[in-house]
């Protein structure tokens, strides 16, 4: 396990909080990554060309780094080219910032062909900007591996964009296949509803709770990168739900571009669960929603969202209630849940019903056949049957999406008059 250290550059107009938060993330990240933080440095103060924090603290960091027997460096801050290289030719160690260790966590849980696609496209959309100043550095200074990158042609920038495009294709074809998946799920008549929400609220355990699955779930930031997708009953509606990757603050927009394809799963939703732990402070809660918000905000296209506030177990009604007063703006169709002990559950499931696409209610009148006794039982695995009458004919009170109840009347007008079971008999 390699020990490191981690540096924050306090932006000026940062409240302590904020600060304190964002370390605290940083903190939990490198664990994920099994590092183990022997140290942290902080500066408050503009960020440095050549250093991102100042030249002083560099040198501070480097003999912090013999007395703790430190291997690497890990900057909450994005880091240039340059940057890292000064700070590693005075530290004499690996230097990286927050986003190449969630690009080093994503690569690690990377286990399909897609998401392994996506953890290279995101390295080289962070790399392609670097690329003019690695060549610089390393062509100044003589030194192939550097980082280890590797040695580098004059083309390397031209094989980036191209290794870029190429996966940029292969994804999108990734993504035509789930657009095209959505519409045969809705023709099979499921709707689709996803979970969504800033990393480490518990949604994992949330999706095992209402599922009855037992998908892993740890204490660690990202166990999820690979979306899941189960199969739910809500109220005689079918529902597929969907566990995906957590988000999390500054996420870049080339990051977000990578994990398109993944993050479909929340954009292509019918309904977005979007989970928040309740137990967290208000200032938090709100940071951290306006991340999710501002994540998929545009893309969502009007779908509806319930916001889901999770961990309740663990603070009282009144403190519930202050959470509310201070996020209400940011959390529609709130519903207060414990997934560890789940506890909310027939509320939240109501509430994902009347956010379900609408379906409408009809009557049809079926021949009493085998034929009609076979429509009766297509109209249970299609719909929500509410109600039948055996008589002469079978009557049906249903309620389904229109192509359904479309098919439905065909068949009565189709069927009212001649159909018999000696004709079917015969088919």
């Amino acid at each position: 396990m390699k020990h490191v250290i981690l540096v924050q550059r306090n932006e000026l107009t940062n409240d302590e909080s904020k600060n304190i938060r964002k370390l605290i993330e940083l903190q939990d990240l490198a664990r994920s990554a099994n590092y183990k933080v022997v140290g942290d440095v902080t500066q408050t103060r503009r960020p440095d060309r050549k250093y991102q924090i100042g030249r002083g603290k560099v040198e501070e960091l480097a003999l912090m780094m013999e007395e703790l027997g430190a291997d690497g460096i890990i900057f909450s801050n994005q880091l240039s080219t340059t940057q890292i290289y000064n700070i590693s030719e005075t530290c004499k160690c690996e230097v990286i910032d927050k986003f190449q260790l969630i690009l080093e966590i994503f690569a690690k849980r990377a286990t399909t062909k897609r998401s392994k696609l996506q953890v290279e496209l995101a390295k080289l959309q962070y790399e392609l900007p670097k690329a003019k100043a690695i060549m610089s550095l390393l062509i100044k200074e003589e030194r192939p591996g550097f980082m280890g990158l590797g040695s580098y042609e004059d083309s390397y920038e031209q094989d980036i964009r191209s290794r870029i495009k190429r996966i940029q294709k292969e994804l999108a074809s990734v993504q035509k296949d789930n657009e095209s998946l959505r519409i045969k799920r809705h023709e099979h008549g499921f709707s689709i509803v996803s979970l969504a929400g800033y990393t480490s609220a518990g949604k994992s355990t949330l999706f095992n709770a209402l599922v009855d699955e037992d998908v892993h779930v740890e204490d660690m930031l990202f166990t999820t990168l690979l979306p899941i997708t189960r199969a739910l009953n809500i109220c005689g509606r079918r529902v597929l739900l969907t566990d995906t990757v957590g988000f999390i603050e500054d996420l870049p927009h080339w990051m977000i571009d990578a994990f398109r394809s993944t993050l479909n799963e929340i954009f292509l939703a019918d309904v977005i669960l979007l989970v928040v732990d309740a137990s967290e402070s208000p200032g938090i809660m709100r940071q951290k929603l306006v991340t999710s918000h501002d994540t998929f905000w545009e893309q969502i296209k009007g779908v509806p969202i319930i916001t889901v506030l999770n961990k309740i177990d663990r603070i009282t009604e009144n403190e519930f209630k202050e959470r509310l007063e201070n996020v209400g703006y940011l959390t529609p169709n709130p519903v207060a849940v414990s997934a560890k002990n789940s506890l909310g559950f027939d509320e939240l499931k109501m509430e994902i019903y009347r956010q379900l696409p609408k379906w409408k209610r009809d009557t049809v009148s079926l021949p009493m056949s085998k034929y009609g006794m076979s429509i009766v039982s297509w109209l249970f695995n299609e719909g929500i049957v509410h109600n039948i009458n055996y008589k002469d004919r079978i009557i049906v009170d249903f309620e389904a999406r229109d192509e359904i109840i479309l098919k439905a009347r065909l068949i009565e007008k189709k069927y009212s008059e001649f159909f018999t079971d000696s004709i079917y008999d015969t088919q």
